[in-house]
């Protein structure tokens, strides 16, 4: 029984998600409905928790203030509505919740960062589906070439400045 929710899970996952760790800043964008519209909200803060890594219902929790007021935010990596992440910071901690960042403010809650290759991480392809290759897409196109001296004056008297003659 284990293995049918298991195999239910792996369809339910995106095929690439970046990987996020806790002390990264992050940039989520998020599909937003609003009525009729839709629109993508990008909302950019520390990530202070992750949580099962791995799985199909794999969360991140970002922290960001916005306006003197913190604002947390949970997010479900694999969920149809995350357009993309971005890693955009990668720092140096010890724990996988840094809830002590919410009593920092100011200086204090700078967190040491780390190099990384930006990226590399960031880089994950997009699945697309019902797309060409670039190839067939070139093939296809083909620009008319003038064979001979007077096409190319007759295409030079088409243009909008007016034609000197001597």
């Amino acid at each position: 029984m284990s293995s049918v929710i298991d195999s239910i899970n792996r369809s339910n996952m995106k095929p690439q998600v970046v990987p996020v760790r806790s002390g990264d800043t992050v940039r989520v964008h998020q599909r937003v409905r609003e009525g009729s519209k839709e629109r993508v909200q990008v909302f950019q803060g520390l990530v202070i928790k992750t949580s099962k890594r791995g799985g199909h219902s794999n969360r991140i929790t970002v922290r960001r203030v916005s306006g003197g007021v913190g604002v947390e935010k949970s997010f479900l990596l694999h969920s149809p509505l995350i357009v993309k992440v971005e890693v955009t910071k990668r720092s140096k901690v010890r724990r996988n919740y840094l809830a002590y960042m919410r009593d920092l403010t100011g200086k204090a809650a700078r967190l040491s960062g780390i190099d990384f290759d930006r990226q590399a991480i960031n880089d994950i392809p997009e699945v697309t589906d019902n797309v060409e290759p670039a190839d067939a897409v070139d093939s296809e196109i083909e620009t008319p070439k003038a064979e001979t001296q007077d096409e190319v004056v007759d295409a030079k008297d088409d243009s909008k400045e007016p034609a000197v003659k001597e």
